[in-house]
């Protein structure tokens, strides 16, 4: 059955008409935004050295949501939000909220950070990084209820939005990640110059878009593995990821964009440390969403298809009681506030859990499989799984749900060093992951796949 469809809706605060489109095959798409830069001073998160709240601002930080709806009225809702992360209480009171307002599944929620280094600190998110006083302390909580109350509104807001749309994909690239366990710093821009970069990348810039039944391009969500430690300095700001979704709404004026962290916890973008090279890495992604906006398109088609598990990831051996009171007395601050930490969680609990409760999750859009990982995952997933989930385009992504720790694969985690084993530390888990920390998530995806098939 054909129908006309004439309704004056309001997205992203621009208005525009609906045509002719068929009610059998019609897709919905709402997206609404908002603003989430601390209203008052507080600290930053991302870097241990940060001894004071933040100072200025380069420019906003957002929360951002989109909903899709597919012909069979199911849906899915994406938060993006400029945060080095959120912790796990945090990201289920927020979900909860969201599944009961508006009827969803836990499958059906994503919330992905960007992990922007110039961001606030969230719940107790890194919370063995700083020292914080009874006020700082006062002042994350007030900024995680906001954030979490303007997730909710917004939420609202992208439902309320809900119109005919065209949803397709496709990708592009972008090449200043660098690997950086393999690459030093000082010597990028001449091992690039000479092509003499090494380690496993991923400079895959995977593309989701939203166009009007008209062909009017409304949203560009985008990923790319890669940190987002341009910037140190005191001053909120979205970093890389933050100037390439200005860049991509300048260009394209009737167009919102949103960003999808992928598995960049071992790349960086070299160089790096000022203002100018964070909005240059901005503008390559805004070049490569205009060279795929160029080309072809794959439009999204069938239905939406949904999962979601919490795996019990194992850790290595345990500290004992006597091990924690040694670390309690270190010289290492943040050894020894994380050794508080697990002593608080000793005297209440009585024991140190053995494994954490891993989110894993997948959405499949037609021929499109987005797999959304928690925690700063290396790039060795994301190479992996394109390589073995075959049968389907595949987009990885890290930095979702739950920011709990690094994520080694095995060759990181054998290997050892910063995200192989000490910063856990940062994020007060008790220690490294078991051994079998790559074969479990990707033996779990796997499962996923085979349930949105």
């Amino acid at each position: 059955m054909r129908v006309i469809v004439i309704i004056l809706i309001s997205m992203s605060g621009l208005n525009f008409v609906c045509g002719q489109v068929d009610a059998d095959e019609t897709w919905l798409a709402g997206f609404a935004k908002t603003v989430i830069t601390p209203p008052s001073p507080m600290w930053m998160s991302g870097y241990a050295s940060r001894n004071k709240p933040a100072e200025g601002k380069i420019h906003d930080l957002c929360a951002k949501a989109l909903v899709l709806r597919d012909p069979d009225g199911h849906n899915v809702l994406l938060v993006t939000l400029d945060l080095v992360g959120l912790d796990r209480v945090t990201s289920q009171a927020i979900c909860e909220r969201l599944a009961q307002n508006h009827g969803l599944q836990r499958s059906e929620i994503t919330l992905a950070t960007s992990h922007t280094h110039s961001g606030p600190v969230v719940g107790r998110n890194l919370i063995s990084m700083y020292a914080l006083d009874d006020e700082n302390l006062m002042r994350i909580s007030e900024y995680t209820k906001f954030l979490s109350d303007s997730i909710v509104r917004i939420a609202q807001e992208a439902f309320a939005n809900l119109a005919p749309a065209v949803v397709q994909y496709g990708s592009g690239q972008a090449t200043f990640a660098v690997n950086r366990r393999n690459n030093r710093e000082p010597d990028v821009p001449l091992l690039r110059e000479a092509g003499h970069l090494v380690g496993p990348v991923d400079h895959d810039v995977p593309l989701l878009i939203v166009r009007s039944p008209e062909g009017q391009l409304r949203i560009v969500l985008f990923g790319y593995a890669c940190h987002a430690t341009v910037l140190s300095g005191m001053d909120w700001c979205g970093d890389w990821p933050g100037f390439a979704q200005l860049e991509i709404e300048h260009r394209h004026p009737d167009a919102s964009a949103m960003f999808m962290a992928g598995c960049g916890a071992d790349q960086n973008p070299l160089p790096r440390k000022t203002v100018e090279f964070a909005a240059e890495y901005g503008k390559q992604i805004a070049d490569s969403v205009d060279r795929a906006l160029a080309g072809t398109w794959t439009p999204v088609k069938g239905s939406l298809k949904t999962a979601y598990r919490e795996i019990e990831l194992a850790f290595d051996e345990l500290p004992s009681k006597e091990k924690l009171e040694a670390d309690l007395k270190s010289d290492n601050v943040y050894l020894s506030r994380r050794a508080a930490h697990l002593l608080e969680t000793l005297a209440r609990e009585e024991k140190l859990s053995p494994a954490y409760p891993y989110p894993v999750q997948m959405w499949r859009l037609g021929d499109l499989q987005i797999t959304a990982l928690g925690g700063e995952v290396v790039v060795d997933y994301a190479l992996r799984l394109k390589s073995e989930l075959t049968g389907t385009t595949n987009w990885i992504g890290g930095y979702c749900n739950d920011v709990m720790a690094y994520i080694p694969s095995a060759r990181v985690l054998k290997e050892g060093g910063y995200e192989g084993e000490s910063a856990m530390i940062y994020y007060g888990l008790p220690t490294k992951w078991s051994a079998d920390v790559e074969e479990h998530i990707v033996r779990t995806v796997k499962e996923l796949a085979e349930e949105v098939r």
